[in-house]
Formats: structure tokens, sequence, C-alpha cells
């Protein structure tokens, strides 16, 4: 099934730094012209087909308006495929009983082992109902500042690369973008599923 091309229902251009104002402004005005109140009179089809457009236009616009879902959006386009945050995988982890698989940045590697034996450590106390250790409490609230400012420069990377691939004049410089942005967005969601778990623990 071919995706919609969310841009050009904004007449926008293929890139990732846009123009937000132009795009909500466009929002709204074709929102107005596919508003129920003006198909109440028409054939059930028309009242239909205009349902299906306005529920199109509301994806673009949540896709396009985050600039996390607006790269992922246009890196699909461009036929990336985020295997580790699929919904098809999340699913298919769900219905086997396993851990959704998750690719472990490399640089990662040593603080995510002993971020393990934290949460493992932590889990059992919880399990024996023991108090948890103060030096352990704080070296999971440590480890989850630390994951999170992460996650902050893993954002101001990002927004180097969409500059590039904005401004790439040839495929060589696209396809340079397109990787280092695939290997951002997976370390971002890896990054964000550690904050998520530690999180957890610490409840």
């Amino acid at each position: 099934m071919a995706i919609p091309d969310y841009f050009e229902v904004f007449s926008l251009p293929r890139q990732l730094q846009i123009d937000t104002a132009a795009l909500e402004k466009a929002f709204y005005a074709q929102s107005r012209k596919l508003h129920p109140d003006r198909f109440a009179s028409r054939p059930v089809a028309e009242q239909e087909a205009a349902l299906a457009q306005a529920s199109e236009l509301n994806d673009a616009y949540r896709t396009l308006k985050d600039p996390i879902a607006r790269t992922q959006y246009l890196l699909s386009v461009e036929g990336v495929e985020f295997e580790e945050q699929s919904k098809a995988a999340t699913d298919a982890a769900r219905a086997s009983g396993t851990e959704k698989k998750q690719l472990i940045p490399p640089e990662l590697l040593e603080e995510v082992f002993e971020l393990n034996m934290q949460l493992m450590e932590m889990k059992a106390a919880k399990e024996f109902g023991d108090e948890a250790n103060p030096g352990l409490r704080k070296d999971l609230e440590s480890a989850a500042a630390n994951f999170q400012g992460m996650m902050v420069q893993t954002q101001k990377e990002l927004e180097g690369l969409w500059a590039k691939w904005d401004g790439a004049e040839d495929e060589e410089g696209r396809v340079a973008a397109r990787e280092g942005m695939v290997t951002l967005l997976n370390k971002r969601s890896y990054l964000r599923n550690l904050v998520r778990d530690v999180t957890a623990a610490l409840e």
C-alpha cells in the first residue's frame, strides 16, 4: 500500500525544516472546507468521502507538526523501516510473550549492562519487600538524568542532520544524512525506553 504524501496535502516541500505557521494555517483552512456541517445535506457518499479526507488531513497535520514524527515519516517515504519501533514488532512480541527486539547502540553497551544489574537488584528488593539501598536509588536517579541528557543531545544532532538533508545537492549527501538520522532515531528510541524502565523501577 502506497504511503500518502502528507507534504503534498499541505503544498509543502518534502523537507524536514518546515514553516509550522504555514502548516497550521493550511490545516485550519482545509479543515473548515471539510467540516461535517458543510456536507449535512449532501449524499451519503460525499459525506463519507469528506470524512475520509478530514481523517487523512488530521493524520498529516499530526505527523508533520511533530519534528520527530515528521522525520520518521519522511524516512518511511524514503523506504526506511524502523523495525525496532514498529507496531508490527510490538504486536508480534506481545503475541509471543517475548520482549520486543531492541538493538543496543554500541556506545551505550557498558552503561546498559550496569543499569540492568541495578534494575535487577531493585526488582529483587521489591519482590522480597525490602527497602532498596539508598545508594542504589540515587544511582538509578542519576542514570535517568544521564539518559535524558543524552536524549537532548541526540535531538540537537538530529536537528543538524535535518539541515544537511534539506540542503543536500546530490544523492550521496541525502544518503549520508538519512543513515545518520536512522542511527539517531534508533538511539533516541532506546534511550526513551531506558528512561521509562528506570522511572518504573523507582516508583
